[in-house]
Protein backbone atom coordinates (compact mmCIF):
# COMPACT_ATOMS: atom_id res chain seq x y z
CA UNK A 1 0.00 0.00 0.00
CA UNK A 2 1.39 3.67 -0.92
CA UNK A 3 0.03 6.78 -0.75
CA UNK A 4 -0.09 9.09 -4.97
CA UNK A 5 -1.00 12.26 -3.68
CA UNK A 6 -4.64 12.33 -2.34
CA UNK A 7 -4.84 8.90 -3.07
CA UNK A 8 -3.73 5.35 -1.77
CA UNK A 9 -2.78 2.44 -4.09
CA UNK A 10 -3.29 -1.11 -2.93
CA UNK A 11 -1.86 -4.36 -4.75
CA UNK A 12 -2.19 -7.73 -4.24
CA UNK A 13 -0.61 -10.11 -6.33
CA UNK A 14 -0.15 -13.72 -6.62
CA UNK A 15 2.14 -16.30 -8.47
CA UNK A 16 -0.64 -18.72 -9.19
CA UNK A 17 -1.75 -20.32 -12.43
CA UNK A 18 -2.66 -16.50 -13.62
CA UNK A 19 -5.75 -15.54 -15.59
CA UNK A 20 -5.72 -16.65 -19.87
CA UNK A 21 -5.78 -13.43 -22.18
CA UNK A 22 -9.12 -14.82 -23.44
CA UNK A 23 -10.41 -14.29 -20.08
CA UNK A 24 -9.34 -11.41 -18.64
CA UNK A 25 -11.47 -9.14 -20.34
CA UNK A 26 -14.50 -11.10 -18.71
CA UNK A 27 -13.52 -11.25 -15.23
CA UNK A 28 -15.50 -8.78 -13.74
CA UNK A 29 -18.66 -9.30 -15.86
CA UNK A 30 -21.15 -10.57 -13.87
CA UNK A 31 -21.43 -14.35 -14.05
CA UNK A 32 -18.53 -15.11 -15.20
CA UNK A 33 -16.94 -18.04 -14.20
CA UNK A 34 -14.66 -20.65 -14.76
CA UNK A 35 -15.33 -22.99 -12.16
CA UNK A 36 -19.15 -23.49 -12.44
CA UNK A 37 -18.56 -27.44 -11.62
CA UNK A 38 -16.84 -26.46 -8.61
CA UNK A 39 -19.64 -24.53 -7.16
CA UNK A 40 -18.32 -20.54 -8.43
CA UNK A 41 -20.87 -18.17 -9.00
CA UNK A 42 -19.24 -15.46 -10.71
CA UNK A 43 -19.95 -13.09 -9.09
CA UNK A 44 -16.49 -12.55 -6.44
CA UNK A 45 -14.94 -10.25 -8.56
CA UNK A 46 -18.01 -8.30 -9.84
CA UNK A 47 -18.93 -7.23 -6.47
CA UNK A 48 -15.63 -6.15 -6.00
CA UNK A 49 -15.34 -3.91 -9.19
CA UNK A 50 -18.67 -2.64 -8.35
CA UNK A 51 -17.47 -1.46 -4.44
CA UNK A 52 -14.49 -0.11 -5.70
CA UNK A 53 -16.03 1.87 -8.62
CA UNK A 54 -19.28 2.87 -7.65
CA UNK A 55 -19.28 3.02 -3.77
CA UNK A 56 -15.18 3.90 -2.96
CA UNK A 57 -15.02 5.85 -6.19
CA UNK A 58 -11.58 4.42 -7.08
CA UNK A 59 -10.64 2.05 -9.86
CA UNK A 60 -9.43 -1.36 -10.05
CA UNK A 61 -7.03 -3.02 -12.59
CA UNK A 62 -5.56 -6.70 -13.32
CA UNK A 63 -2.15 -7.93 -15.38
CA UNK A 64 -1.84 -11.60 -15.18
CA UNK A 65 0.47 -13.95 -17.01
CA UNK A 66 -0.33 -17.93 -17.56
CA UNK A 67 1.89 -20.06 -15.26
CA UNK A 68 2.61 -16.26 -13.41
CA UNK A 69 0.24 -15.28 -11.87
CA UNK A 70 -1.91 -12.29 -11.07
CA UNK A 71 -1.82 -8.36 -10.23
CA UNK A 72 -4.64 -6.25 -8.97
CA UNK A 73 -4.10 -2.31 -8.87
CA UNK A 74 -6.65 -1.10 -6.41
CA UNK A 75 -6.61 3.05 -6.33
CA UNK A 76 -8.91 4.92 -4.01
CA UNK A 77 -9.19 8.30 -3.27
CA UNK A 78 -7.98 9.20 0.39
CA UNK A 79 -11.63 11.35 1.00
CA UNK A 80 -14.60 11.38 -0.92
CA UNK A 81 -18.82 12.15 -0.51
CA UNK A 82 -19.86 8.72 0.04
Amino acid sequence: MKREGERIVIQYSDDGCGIPPENLNKIFEPFFTTARQQGGSGLGLHIVYNLVTQKLQGTIHVHSQVEKGTLFTVTLPLSTNY
